[in-house]
């Protein structure tokens, strides 16, 4: 494992049962869980440890270790969902950034990251409860959020087709 790759929630409990775990779970691959507040805060100025990355899973940019194969077969994936992901950005509008393909989750049919950038949802949760927050600081820090959609799932397929009749 050549990252390591930490969730922040509130709870043991929420997540563990966090779709962005799926596809982790599926390769085999540690996760740290990260439960306190402080965690939040630590993970912004510890970038690495010991030569490995810490690399959130909430947030946008994940790259799973894959086989030629299996990115060739994504990238194909990835195109022949395009109508799709076009046309449910259209429909959600500036509600999300843009919409994508993701080999992240294997059960669930979307989710929502924040960007590779800026607040994770976690730090934005702990911001907002913050009774003398700066609400001019969070307008800029807030993350535009980014929808990953599961190509595999039946859902997903069937509004694929839907949108194509």
């Amino acid at each position: 494992q050549k990252d390591i790759y930490f969730i922040s929630g509130e709870s043991k409990e929420a997540v563990q049962n966090s779709p962005f775990l799926e596809a982790l779970r599926a390769k085999d691959l540690e996760v740290l869980f990260f439960t306190d507040p402080i965690d939040e805060y630590a993970v912004q100025q510890l970038k690495e440890y010991e030569g490995k990355k810490l690399v959130s899973v909430t947030k946008e940019g994940l790259e799973l270790p894959m086989s030629d194969e299996e990115k060739q077969a994504a990238e194909e994936e990835k195109q022949s969902y395009d109508a799709l992901c076009t046309r449910i950005k259209e429909i959600l509008g500036d509600k999300v950034e843009k919409v994508i393909t993701s080999d992240q989750m294997i059960a669930s049919p979307c989710s929502l990251v924040t960007g590779e950038f800026g607040w994770s949802a976690r730090m934005e949760q702990i911001m907002k409860a913050q009774a003398l927050r700066d609400s001019s600081m969070s307008s800029y820090m807030t993350s535009k959020k980014t929808m990953q959609i599961n190509p595999k799932h039946p859902i997903i397929k069937e509004l694929k087709t839907k949108i194509h009749c």
